[in-house]
Order: structure tokens, then C-alpha cells, then sequence
């Protein structure tokens, strides 16, 4: 399954074989994405399919492989299953025939364990509804929401539907505004945006994009510049910012030009603000003084992309740490969603901005790190603490 690669609500589908998993989301979509067969284990990597949900908007729905799939291949299909919960933002646990037990608690342990908010199923109704023995059994485990449904009685979809609505976190599919929080109507904004061989053909990067729109959006006044030409919008006298926005790479040379009393942070911080777990951030990233020689750093990338000699996370960012700390230190470099099982190992985890990944996503892939007590920094703060402008570029958001 693609994952981390759509910032719309993330719906998990999950239970045992043969529960009608694939039924229902067939029924949701209105069209036959997901395989059905009356064969248990049809289902075995995770699929995922864009729907639209009345209320809500756009949003993925993924189906998974039943959570009591059996052999060594089955258990494979299974721990993928597990791993989808990281990366959703709410599941529907499917039940038939009022069977609640080891399998079901399994999943709602570790929807809990990652802060899922999740609805109970009772599929195939209309041949055997739930009944008062197993809805008690669910009471004495689980507070969530337990509805009955079958794929042959449409008139029970838009219950479903609007039970769904109210399990997803409203703040998965609300609007959110990266600046929206520091920024005031009819203000100026300067984003400095280098152009470098990082920087995608005939085009911008989301953050810039998002934070051209963001600033509009707030109504007030955006421009756009290179770093080459900062100084000489500043010299020229042109309208005075109330906050720049910059490439973290590009911090130490626009520091040394923006005025102290002008705000200034980074489209990576605004992200981390907005998306990231940014008050473990500002706890974790001084840890970078307290780094010693053979320690271990984790870089956590969410996208895959072609690397190159100015690649920040594989390339620049290990060079700024070495540089100031003088340590030797050891990088390592994990893309995409992956998650790390032996995180025990390091004493700083950094991770990128996030701009393609849910918030969801982005908190469960730190979570064991901030589990097992280990800092945790960004990109963007990480290098405006090397270039001594942490308080600085943080201060924005402290207001």
C-alpha cells in the first residue's frame, strides 16, 4: 500500500476473515474496489481507495487482511494489517454472528495504543442482528459506538455513514491555516524561497505553495522572492514584512539580513506548528548540545525522492550537526512511512517537515521515540539551533 502520500482523512476497515471487510466498503463507494469472495483471507495486503463522505469530503478508505489470518503467510498479512493503524485517522472494527474476543480486543489495544477513534460493526444483520449477550461483552471492554449493518439492506448506509462522521477527529478533515494563527489580515509577508538542485523543475514545493495560498487566504499581502534578492528588497525600502517565512537552508544567511525586530521561522517550523509534534520539538532539539562522540541520530524523511549532493536530510543536515557539535556521530536515514523497531538505539530523532503525510501519520511514526524518552527535533528547528536562532525562529508561535 502507497502510504503518506495523501493528507485526507485515513478509514481502516479491519476484523477477522470472511466478516465482509470488502462488502462494506464496496457498499460505502457505491462500486466494486475491494474483492469479495465467500473464500476467508480474499483480503491480503492493504487497499486503498478515495471516497467522499457527506459531511466530511474527501477522505481513503483501507481495506485490510483479516486480523485472524493463519500460517506464515498469514501472519505476514496480519503485522501489515497492524501497521496500517499508524497510518489512519479512525477505524471500523467488523463483527459477524455477535463474535467478540481475542482477536477483536487485539485491535482495539492497539487502537488505543495510537489514539484511534474507531466505531463496531455488527455486519450480515439481517441474518443475525447483534444481541444483549455480546453487546454487554463489548460494554465491559470498549465505550465505542456499536451499530448493526448488511450490505442487503441499504436503508441502514447513510446511519453508517453519519456514525462514521462522528468517529473521524474533526480536525482530520477541517481546514487548517499554517499561518492563520500569527498572521493578521492586510499584513505583509516575505517568503524567501531558494532555488537550488533540490528544488522540483518548473515549480514550487508544497510548503511554498500551501503558504502562497495560506497567506491569501488570511487576506493579507504575500511576497515572494530568491535569497539573492533579499538584501536588495530590504535596501530598496519596499514595504516593511510583519514575518518572513524561509527555507531552513537558506536560515543563517537570511538571519543576518532580516532586521531583529521582524519575525522570522521556516516553512519546517510552520509545518511542525501546524502538523508535527511541536511542543516535543522545542523540548528535544537543544538535546543536539548534549550529543556525544559514537552517538546514534535517526533522520526520519516522509516522502521518497531522488537525492542528491544538496539532499538536506542525507547530505547537509548530518555535515551542519557534526559541524557543531565536533562529535563523531552516526546518521541514519529512514524514508517513507517505515517504522523503526529498535529506536532504543539512538539519542536524537529528527524529523522532516511532514507536508505530504497527516498529521495522524506523522505523531504514530515519533511515537515510539517519544515513548522510550527520546528527544525529538524537526528539520527546520534543528538548523536554526545549530545556527543559533532557535529562540528566535520559535518566538512567532509563542505569542
Amino acid at each position: 500500500m502507497s502510504k503518506g502520500k495523501d493528507q485526507k482523512p485515513h478509514i481502516g476497515i479491519f476484523g477477522r476473515r470472511n466478516n465482509g471487510k470488502s462488502s462494506i466498503i464496496n457498499t460505502i463507494v457505491k462500486q466494486d474496489i475491494a474483492i469479495v469472495s465467500d473464500q476467508a483471507g480474499t483480503t491480503t495486503d492493504p487497499v486503498k481507495k478515495s471516497i467522499e463522505i457527506f459531511g466530511i469530503g474527501p477522505a481513503i478508505i483501507v481495506d485490510t487482511a483479516g486480523i485472524d489470518d493463519s500460517g506464515e503467510l498469514g501472519e505476514k498479512r496480519v503485522q501489515k494489517s497492524l501497521d496500517t493503524i499508524k497510518t489512519i485517522d479512525c477505524a471500523m472494527l467488523v463483527i459477524v454472528n455477535n463474535e467478540f474476543g481475542f482477536y477483536e480486543k487485539q485491535l482495539i489495544m492497539q487502537f488505543r495504543d495510537h489514539g484511534i477513534p474507531y466505531l463496531i460493526v455488527h455486519n450480515k444483520a439481517d441474518i443475525q442482528p447483534v444481541d444483549d449477550i455480546t453487546l454487554e461483552k463489548i460494554k465491559d471492554f470498549s465505550q465505542a459506538k456499536v451499530m448493526d449493518f448488511s450490505v442487503n439492506q441499504p436503508e441502514r448506509l447513510p446511519v453508517l455513514i453519519e456514525a462514521l462522521r462522528k468517529t473521524i477527529p474533526e480536525t482530520t478533515y477541517q481546514k487548517s491555516s499554517l499561518l492563520g494563527t500569527i498572521i493578521k489580515k492586510d499584513q505583509v509577508i516575505l517568503l524567501v524561497t531558494p532555488i537550488d538542485s533540490e528544488a522540483p523543475d518548473g515549480r514550487m514545493i508544497l510548503p511554498q505553495v500551501m503558504a502562497i495560498r495560506d497567506v491569501l487566504d488570511n487576506d493579507c499581502i504575500c511576497i515572494v522572492l530568491k535569497e539573492t534578492n533579499l538584501k536588495q528588497y530590504f535596501d530598496q525600502n519596499m514595504p516593511r514584512p510583519h514575518l518572513v517565512v524561509t527555507d531552513s537552508q537558506a536560515f543563517g544567511f537570511v538571519n543576518s539580513i532580516v532586521p531583529a525586530d521582524i519575525p522570522l521561522t521556516s516553512f519546517s517550523i510552520v509545518f511542525a506548528h501546524l502538523r508535527g509534534d511541536f511542543e516535543n520539538y522545542l523540548v528535544g532539539t537543544p538535546e543536539l548540545s548534549k550529543l556525544e562522540d559514537g552517538d546514534r541520530v535517526l533522520i526520519l524523511e516522509s516522502c521518497a525522492h531522488q537525492v542528491s549532493c544538496e539532499d538536506i536530510g542525507r547530505h547537509k543536515l548530518p555535515k551542519w550537526i557534526k559541524e557543531f557539535t565536533g562529535k563523531e556521530l552516526t546518521f541514519d536515514i529512514v524514508s517513507g512511512l517505515n517504522h523503526v523497531t529498535d529506536m532504543h538505539t539512538y539519542k536524537l530523532v529528527i524529523q522532516c517537515g511532514g507536508c505530504v503525510v497527516t498529521r495522524k501519520q506523522l505523531l504514530n511514526r515519533l511515537k515510539p521515540a517519544v515513548d522510550a524518552k527520546i528527544p525529538v527535533s524537526n528539520y527546520g528547528m534543528t538548523i536554526a539551533y545549530v545556527n543559533g536562532i532557535f529562540d528566535r525562529v520559535t518566538q512567532p508561535f509563542s505569542v
